[in-house]
């Protein structure tokens, strides 16, 4: 369970290392997609855009 910090006017969580890592997130490198399915918050890695 994670508790909700203040960030300026926003809100966030912190995701940990491992998490990430078994996400294969790059969190300097990579962008990640976000979205709200029926309450729940989904996280995902964004696709790399073809040049």
């Amino acid at each position: 369970m994670k508790k909700l910090r203040q960030i300026g006017n926003s809100w966030g969580i912190i995701i940990p290392k491992n998490i990430l890592e078994m996400m294969n997130i790059n969190p300097v490198l990579d962008y990640i997609e976000v979205e709200l399915d029926n309450k729940t918050y989904k996280i995902k890695k964004a696709e790399k855009e073809k040049s």
